[in-house]
Protein backbone atom coordinates (compact mmCIF):
# COMPACT_ATOMS: atom_id res chain seq x y z
CA UNK A 1 0.00 0.00 0.00
CA UNK A 2 2.82 2.68 0.84
CA UNK A 3 4.04 1.69 -2.33
CA UNK A 4 1.15 3.30 -4.35
CA UNK A 5 0.54 5.99 -2.21
CA UNK A 6 4.18 7.70 -2.33
CA UNK A 7 3.45 7.15 -5.74
CA UNK A 8 0.91 9.81 -6.11
CA UNK A 9 3.41 12.22 -5.70
CA UNK A 10 4.77 11.00 -9.10
CA UNK A 11 1.35 12.64 -10.73
CA UNK A 12 2.23 16.14 -9.30
CA UNK A 13 6.17 15.87 -10.55
CA UNK A 14 5.32 14.36 -14.09
CA UNK A 15 2.27 17.17 -14.06
CA UNK A 16 4.89 19.67 -13.98
CA UNK A 17 6.95 18.73 -16.91
CA UNK A 18 4.09 17.98 -18.87
CA UNK A 19 2.79 21.13 -19.16
CA UNK A 20 5.84 22.74 -20.83
CA UNK A 21 5.42 20.20 -23.77
CA UNK A 22 1.90 20.43 -24.32
CA UNK A 23 3.00 24.29 -24.65
CA UNK A 24 5.35 23.51 -27.56
CA UNK A 25 3.39 20.79 -29.25
CA UNK A 26 0.29 22.14 -29.76
CA UNK A 27 0.73 25.94 -31.29
CA UNK A 28 3.22 24.11 -33.73
CA UNK A 29 -0.20 24.28 -36.17
CA UNK A 30 -0.74 27.82 -35.58
CA UNK A 31 2.05 28.64 -37.69
CA UNK A 32 -0.32 28.24 -40.64
CA UNK A 33 -2.85 30.33 -42.81
CA UNK A 34 -6.39 29.76 -41.54
CA UNK A 35 -8.80 29.03 -44.18
CA UNK A 36 -12.46 30.10 -44.66
CA UNK A 37 -13.63 27.46 -41.73
CA UNK A 38 -16.15 25.55 -41.88
CA UNK A 39 -18.44 26.65 -39.43
CA UNK A 40 -20.20 23.05 -38.81
CA UNK A 41 -17.32 21.02 -39.19
CA UNK A 42 -15.81 19.01 -36.06
CA UNK A 43 -12.83 17.49 -37.49
CA UNK A 44 -9.05 18.30 -36.79
CA UNK A 45 -9.18 22.20 -36.17
CA UNK A 46 -5.63 22.31 -37.35
CA UNK A 47 -4.54 23.53 -41.47
CA UNK A 48 -4.19 19.93 -42.61
CA UNK A 49 -1.87 18.86 -45.22
CA UNK A 50 -3.86 16.92 -48.52
CA UNK A 51 -0.36 15.47 -48.49
CA UNK A 52 3.12 14.63 -46.19
CA UNK A 53 4.56 17.83 -45.64
CA UNK A 54 8.22 16.75 -45.00
CA UNK A 55 8.87 20.03 -43.00
CA UNK A 56 6.05 19.51 -40.97
CA UNK A 57 6.68 15.76 -40.25
CA UNK A 58 9.94 16.54 -39.04
CA UNK A 59 8.68 19.38 -36.47
CA UNK A 60 6.24 16.52 -35.38
CA UNK A 61 8.57 13.97 -34.90
CA UNK A 62 11.47 16.14 -33.43
CA UNK A 63 9.12 17.42 -30.85
CA UNK A 64 7.63 14.40 -30.00
CA UNK A 65 10.84 13.05 -29.33
CA UNK A 66 12.56 16.47 -27.82
CA UNK A 67 9.62 16.47 -25.77
CA UNK A 68 9.25 12.76 -24.04
CA UNK A 69 13.10 12.60 -23.75
CA UNK A 70 12.81 16.07 -22.38
CA UNK A 71 9.93 15.07 -19.47
CA UNK A 72 11.93 11.74 -18.99
CA UNK A 73 15.35 13.28 -18.71
CA UNK A 74 13.61 15.43 -15.79
CA UNK A 75 11.01 12.83 -14.03
CA UNK A 76 14.27 11.00 -13.81
CA UNK A 77 16.33 13.90 -11.90
CA UNK A 78 13.47 15.34 -9.83
CA UNK A 79 11.71 11.94 -8.81
CA UNK A 80 13.43 8.79 -9.78
CA UNK A 81 17.09 9.81 -8.58
CA UNK A 82 15.67 10.08 -4.84
CA UNK A 83 14.55 6.46 -4.80
CA UNK A 84 16.26 3.16 -4.93
CA UNK A 85 16.55 0.89 -8.18
CA UNK A 86 15.97 -2.67 -7.90
CA UNK A 87 15.41 -5.12 -10.98
CA UNK A 88 12.43 -4.43 -13.22
CA UNK A 89 9.33 -5.75 -11.55
CA UNK A 90 5.03 -5.86 -11.19
CA UNK A 91 3.02 -4.95 -8.08
CA UNK A 92 -1.16 -5.27 -8.16
CA UNK A 93 -2.62 -1.92 -7.40
CA UNK A 94 -5.73 -2.67 -9.16
CA UNK A 95 -8.08 -2.02 -6.13
CA UNK A 96 -6.58 0.98 -5.09
CA UNK A 97 -8.56 4.67 -4.54
CA UNK A 98 -11.42 2.08 -5.71
CA UNK A 99 -9.68 2.34 -9.68
CA UNK A 100 -9.98 6.01 -9.58
CA UNK A 101 -6.11 6.43 -10.29
CA UNK A 102 -7.35 4.34 -13.43
CA UNK A 103 -9.44 6.67 -14.75
CA UNK A 104 -6.93 8.73 -14.77
CA UNK A 105 -4.12 6.65 -16.49
CA UNK A 106 -7.62 6.04 -19.36
CA UNK A 107 -7.93 9.90 -19.84
CA UNK A 108 -4.62 10.65 -20.15
CA UNK A 109 -3.63 8.40 -22.72
CA UNK A 110 -6.78 9.03 -24.55
CA UNK A 111 -5.90 12.90 -24.53
CA UNK A 112 -2.27 12.36 -25.46
CA UNK A 113 -3.89 10.32 -28.85
CA UNK A 114 -5.90 12.58 -29.43
CA UNK A 115 -3.47 15.62 -29.51
CA UNK A 116 -0.91 13.63 -31.10
CA UNK A 117 -3.13 12.37 -34.00
CA UNK A 118 -3.99 16.19 -34.85
CA UNK A 119 -0.09 17.26 -34.85
CA UNK A 120 0.63 14.06 -37.56
CA UNK A 121 -2.78 15.16 -39.48
CA UNK A 122 -1.26 18.43 -39.64
CA UNK A 123 2.11 17.35 -41.32
CA UNK A 124 -0.42 15.45 -44.12
CA UNK A 125 -0.45 11.77 -42.85
CA UNK A 126 -3.75 10.23 -43.83
CA UNK A 127 -6.68 9.72 -41.04
CA UNK A 128 -5.80 6.44 -40.21
CA UNK A 129 -1.88 6.50 -40.56
CA UNK A 130 -2.38 9.48 -38.10
CA UNK A 131 -4.57 7.70 -35.47
CA UNK A 132 -2.27 4.97 -35.42
CA UNK A 133 0.58 6.99 -34.65
CA UNK A 134 -1.39 9.45 -32.16
CA UNK A 135 -2.61 5.88 -30.61
CA UNK A 136 1.51 4.61 -30.35
CA UNK A 137 2.46 8.10 -29.01
CA UNK A 138 0.23 8.65 -26.38
CA UNK A 139 0.48 5.04 -25.56
CA UNK A 140 4.49 4.48 -25.92
CA UNK A 141 4.62 7.86 -23.19
CA UNK A 142 3.02 6.87 -20.59
CA UNK A 143 4.37 3.00 -20.67
CA UNK A 144 7.64 4.17 -20.86
CA UNK A 145 6.87 6.08 -17.23
CA UNK A 146 5.50 2.50 -16.38
CA UNK A 147 8.94 0.93 -17.29
CA UNK A 148 10.58 3.86 -14.76
CA UNK A 149 8.00 2.76 -12.00
CA UNK A 150 9.18 -1.38 -13.02
CA UNK A 151 12.74 -0.36 -11.85
CA UNK A 152 12.14 1.02 -8.78
CA UNK A 153 12.53 -0.23 -5.12
CA UNK A 154 9.46 1.78 -3.81
CA UNK A 155 6.92 1.00 -6.58
CA UNK A 156 6.90 -1.86 -9.82
CA UNK A 157 5.14 -1.76 -12.79
CA UNK A 158 1.45 -2.12 -12.89
CA UNK A 159 -0.64 -4.37 -14.97
CA UNK A 160 -3.71 -2.67 -14.25
CA UNK A 161 -2.33 0.61 -14.73
CA UNK A 162 -0.58 -0.59 -18.74
CA UNK A 163 -4.17 -2.07 -19.45
CA UNK A 164 -5.84 1.01 -18.60
CA UNK A 165 -3.05 2.95 -20.83
CA UNK A 166 -3.55 0.91 -23.21
CA UNK A 167 -7.86 1.14 -23.30
CA UNK A 168 -7.80 5.03 -23.51
CA UNK A 169 -5.46 5.31 -26.87
CA UNK A 170 -7.62 1.97 -28.23
CA UNK A 171 -10.67 4.06 -27.29
CA UNK A 172 -9.17 7.08 -29.54
CA UNK A 173 -8.41 4.98 -32.37
CA UNK A 174 -10.83 2.89 -32.56
CA UNK A 175 -13.39 5.63 -33.07
CA UNK A 176 -11.10 7.54 -35.06
CA UNK A 177 -10.81 4.30 -37.76
CA UNK A 178 -13.84 3.89 -37.68
CA UNK A 179 -16.02 6.85 -37.60
CA UNK A 180 -12.80 9.33 -38.46
CA UNK A 181 -14.51 11.41 -35.32
CA UNK A 182 -14.73 11.43 -31.51
CA UNK A 183 -18.38 10.11 -31.08
CA UNK A 184 -17.62 9.64 -27.11
CA UNK A 185 -14.90 12.27 -25.41
CA UNK A 186 -13.49 11.38 -22.08
CA UNK A 187 -13.64 14.82 -19.80
CA UNK A 188 -12.33 15.59 -16.15
CA UNK A 189 -14.14 18.15 -13.73
CA UNK A 190 -13.54 18.50 -10.16
CA UNK A 191 -15.14 20.08 -7.12
CA UNK A 192 -13.78 20.40 -3.99
CA UNK A 193 -14.34 17.80 -1.71
CA UNK A 194 -13.10 19.25 1.85
CA UNK A 195 -11.07 16.06 2.38
CA UNK A 196 -7.24 17.09 1.75
CA UNK A 197 -7.12 18.58 5.02
CA UNK A 198 -7.22 15.74 6.44
CA UNK A 199 -4.65 13.93 4.47
CA UNK A 200 -2.57 16.81 2.66
CA UNK A 201 0.35 14.48 1.92
CA UNK A 202 -1.68 12.71 -0.16
CA UNK A 203 -4.69 14.36 -1.23
CA UNK A 204 -2.79 17.76 -2.04
CA UNK A 205 -1.54 21.07 -0.04
CA UNK A 206 -3.31 23.60 -2.00
CA UNK A 207 -5.82 23.97 -5.19
CA UNK A 208 -3.12 23.22 -7.76
CA UNK A 209 -2.09 19.84 -5.86
CA UNK A 210 -6.18 19.02 -5.17
CA UNK A 211 -7.04 19.14 -8.76
CA UNK A 212 -4.46 16.11 -9.70
CA UNK A 213 -4.55 14.11 -6.23
CA UNK A 214 -7.35 14.56 -4.59
CA UNK A 215 -9.55 11.75 -6.16
CA UNK A 216 -12.29 12.43 -3.31
CA UNK A 217 -13.06 15.98 -5.82
CA UNK A 218 -12.54 14.01 -9.47
CA UNK A 219 -15.05 12.85 -11.50
CA UNK A 220 -14.17 10.95 -14.87
CA UNK A 221 -16.88 11.44 -17.67
CA UNK A 222 -17.42 9.57 -21.04
CA UNK A 223 -19.66 12.17 -22.92
CA UNK A 224 -21.39 11.54 -25.92
CA UNK A 225 -22.57 13.35 -29.26
CA UNK A 226 -26.13 12.93 -29.17
CA UNK A 227 -26.22 14.07 -32.76
CA UNK A 228 -23.47 11.86 -34.02
CA UNK A 229 -24.67 9.07 -32.53
CA UNK A 230 -27.84 8.76 -33.59
CA UNK A 231 -27.59 10.64 -37.13
CA UNK A 232 -30.80 12.70 -35.65
CA UNK A 233 -31.58 16.55 -36.28
CA UNK A 234 -33.21 16.82 -33.37
CA UNK A 235 -30.48 17.31 -31.36
CA UNK A 236 -27.87 20.07 -32.14
CA UNK A 237 -24.33 19.35 -33.10
CA UNK A 238 -22.85 20.28 -30.11
CA UNK A 239 -24.95 18.65 -27.28
CA UNK A 240 -23.92 15.65 -25.56
CA UNK A 241 -25.29 13.30 -22.79
CA UNK A 242 -22.37 12.62 -20.26
CA UNK A 243 -21.62 9.42 -17.47
CA UNK A 244 -19.33 10.07 -15.38
CA UNK A 245 -17.44 7.94 -12.15
CA UNK A 246 -16.16 9.06 -9.17
CA UNK A 247 -15.43 8.16 -5.70
CA UNK A 248 -15.76 9.83 -2.12
CA UNK A 249 -14.11 9.29 1.53
CA UNK A 250 -10.67 8.11 0.11
CA UNK A 251 -7.84 9.18 2.46
CA UNK A 252 -5.51 6.17 1.66
CA UNK A 253 -5.15 3.75 -1.13
CA UNK A 254 -6.57 0.76 0.44
CA UNK A 255 -8.10 1.96 3.83
CA UNK A 256 -8.55 5.49 5.79
CA UNK A 257 -5.94 5.79 8.84
CA UNK A 258 -7.35 7.03 12.30
CA UNK A 259 -4.73 9.83 12.82
CA UNK A 260 -2.55 12.04 11.02
CA UNK A 261 0.50 13.65 12.75
CA UNK A 262 -1.18 12.94 16.18
CA UNK A 263 -4.34 14.53 14.99
CA UNK A 264 -7.39 12.05 14.72
CA UNK A 265 -9.18 12.03 11.97
CA UNK A 266 -13.18 11.56 11.73
CA UNK A 267 -15.00 8.13 10.18
CA UNK A 268 -15.70 8.10 6.16
CA UNK A 269 -17.59 5.86 4.26
CA UNK A 270 -16.04 4.89 1.07
CA UNK A 271 -18.16 4.45 -1.61
CA UNK A 272 -18.47 4.64 -5.07
CA UNK A 273 -20.83 7.37 -7.59
CA UNK A 274 -22.14 7.45 -10.54
CA UNK A 275 -23.59 10.58 -12.35
CA UNK A 276 -25.76 11.42 -15.11
CA UNK A 277 -25.22 14.47 -16.81
CA UNK A 278 -25.78 17.02 -20.22
CA UNK A 279 -22.75 18.46 -21.66
CA UNK A 280 -21.38 20.26 -24.60
CA UNK A 281 -18.81 19.11 -27.05
CA UNK A 282 -16.71 22.31 -27.53
CA UNK A 283 -14.85 21.03 -30.82
CA UNK A 284 -18.85 21.13 -32.40
CA UNK A 285 -19.87 24.69 -31.40
CA UNK A 286 -19.77 26.91 -35.00
CA UNK A 287 -17.57 29.41 -35.06
CA UNK A 288 -15.89 31.57 -37.89
CA UNK A 289 -12.05 31.75 -36.28
CA UNK A 290 -10.05 28.73 -36.68
CA UNK A 291 -7.78 29.60 -33.62
CA UNK A 292 -10.39 29.68 -31.48
CA UNK A 293 -11.70 26.74 -32.84
CA UNK A 294 -8.24 25.06 -32.01
CA UNK A 295 -8.87 26.57 -28.50
CA UNK A 296 -12.18 24.88 -28.18
CA UNK A 297 -11.01 21.53 -29.23
CA UNK A 298 -8.05 21.19 -27.44
CA UNK A 299 -10.22 22.29 -24.12
CA UNK A 300 -12.85 19.62 -24.94
CA UNK A 301 -11.37 17.68 -22.20
CA UNK A 302 -13.44 19.44 -19.79
CA UNK A 303 -16.74 18.38 -18.35
CA UNK A 304 -19.23 21.89 -18.53
CA UNK A 305 -20.77 22.87 -15.20
CA UNK A 306 -24.32 21.49 -15.21
CA UNK A 307 -27.24 19.73 -13.87
CA UNK A 308 -26.31 15.71 -12.44
CA UNK A 309 -28.16 13.12 -10.82
CA UNK A 310 -26.51 11.25 -8.90
CA UNK A 311 -26.68 7.09 -7.90
CA UNK A 312 -24.70 5.69 -5.06
CA UNK A 313 -24.94 2.98 -2.26
CA UNK A 314 -25.00 5.22 0.54
CA UNK A 315 -27.72 7.74 -0.48
CA UNK A 316 -29.58 6.66 -3.47
CA UNK A 317 -30.35 8.97 -6.13
CA UNK A 318 -29.33 12.68 -5.29
CA UNK A 319 -29.75 15.60 -7.35
CA UNK A 320 -27.29 18.27 -7.82
CA UNK A 321 -28.90 21.64 -9.79
CA UNK A 322 -25.26 22.25 -10.82
CA UNK A 323 -22.51 19.82 -10.94
CA UNK A 324 -19.02 20.02 -11.49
Amino acid sequence: MARKTNAKNLTVALFRVILPVLCILLPLPLAAEDPAPNLNSHENPFVEETSINSNRLWWVGSTHVAGYTGTLLVLNRMWYSDHSRSSFGFYNDLASWKQMDKTGHIMSAYHFSRLSHYTFRWAGLTNNRAAMWGSISGNLFLTTIEILDGFSEEWGASWSDLAANTAGSLLFYSQQISWEEQKITLKYSYTSSGLPKYRPDLLGHNLGENLIKDYNGITAWASFNLHSLTHSDIFPPWLNIAVGYSATGLLGSYDNPNEYNGNPIPHFHRYRQLYLSPDIDFSRIPTRSNTLHQILTTLNFIKLPAPALEYNQQHGFVLHWVFF
